[in-house]
């Protein structure tokens, strides 16, 4: 007689389970994006405490998630068969960039950080790409078409140039460095900025309900939607808060709700409420880590700058990192989570 399947759900239950995952996701993405809005503070005020909490929660705490996967033993024996990925890159970004920031002056510190920031962003808009295909297989629908991905990278691009052009958007430039020479520059990424995200989602929404009405359905057409315009508070807001920290919340919330379900997805050995007892852990104790030490960019002693620029490799890390983990076209990556979350991945 076979074992039962540890990960095996009913149809009814996956219907549910989809349905919760589908609802929630929209709600971690637009939730932040209006909280973050109504809690920005003025300029030159402190953000609220409420503010704070949700960033350490999408910011810091989700990157210490991605340390959980390193508990799986399946995981770390893909991890083994690709170790410049999972280890020495990781561990080059975080040497190098704590060598990097403990070395460079407060200018060459602000080139860094705007080119931190281009790849955290792009970072984004490739997970809101696989948020989009998942929604779209976890409803039955046709996978994305080439122009509907076309159209979600290119929105991701025109927003993060926007952001860049606009350094004040981001705190990154307290001292004036693309005040000068590079001002027309800048004029010029922000406006090809602007044309590339305008024009990206009226060709993705126009690519997305031209679609057969069977590949369609409203909940696809809507987490796409919000895909395709996420970055649309950049454009809107003058306050960094309002303009950048909900896209930081609302990330990391779609992260942590998935890494959530992949960890509360029984095993044969793990139980759900420890898997997620064991990812909660390993997130908060490392986010509290990280959060401290991104604060220390305004430190003057070197080991203030030498945590800091480990803190920014650190997370740089996690977009190697989960660039491997979640590429569904590779074949690890779509066995191990089309086992953990079937009722997404092989709807029934």
């Amino acid at each position: 007689m076979a074992a039962a399947d540890p990960y095996a759900v009913a149809p009814g239950s996956a219907r549910s389970l989809r349905t919760i995952w589908l609802l929630a996701t929209l709600l971690l993405t637009v939730g932040p994006l209006v909280l973050a809005v109504s809690l920005a503070p003025s300029i030159h005020s402190s953000p609220p405490t409420a503010l704070v909490w949700l960033l350490f929660v999408g910011s810091s705490v989700h990157v210490g998630a991605t340390a959980w996967f390193y508990t799986v033993a399946d995981v770390r024996t893909h991890m083994r068969g690709h170790p410049w990925r999972y280890y020495w890159i990781p561990l080059a970004l975080v040497v190098v960039t704590a060598m990097i920031a403990a070395i460079a002056s407060t200018e060459a510190m602000t080139w860094v950080l705007s080119g931190y920031f281009a790849w955290q962003f792009f970072h984004f808009q490739k997970q809101n790409l696989g948020i989009s295909a998942l929604a779209a297989r976890s409803l039955g629908a046709a996978r994305l078409t080439g122009i509907e991905r076309a159209a979600l990278t290119v929105a991701g691009i025109g927003g993060v140039g926007w952001l860049v052009a606009h350094p004040a958007l981001l705190q990154i430039d307290r001292h004036g460095v693309f005040d000068s020479w590079l001002h027309p520059a800048l004029q010029a990424v922000a406006a090809c900025g602007a044309g590339a995200f305008v024009s990206a989602v009226l060709v993705g929404a126009t690519a997305a309900v031209r679609r057969p009405r069977s590949d369609r359905p409203a909940m696809f057409l809507i987490i796409y939607g919000t895909s395709l315009a996420f970055f649309l508070p950049a454009f809107l807001f003058e306050s960094p808060y309002a303009a950048v920290a909900g896209l930081t919340i609302a990330h990391g919330m779609q992260y942590l709700l998935l890494v959530g379900l992949i960890a509360g997805a029984p095993t044969e050995t793990v139980p759900a409420q420890v898997g997620v007892l064991i990812c909660l852990n390993i997130a908060v104790v490392l986010g509290l880590v990280l959060n401290q030490a991104s604060h220390l960019h305004s430190g003057t002693s070197g080991l203030d700058r030498w945590l800091f620029g480990g803190y920014l490799g650190a997370v740089m890390a996690h977009f190697v990192i989960d660039a491997g983990l979640w590429r569904l076209r590779d074949e690890f990556p779509r066995a191990f989570l089309t086992r953990r979350l079937p009722y997404l991945l092989a709807p029934q």
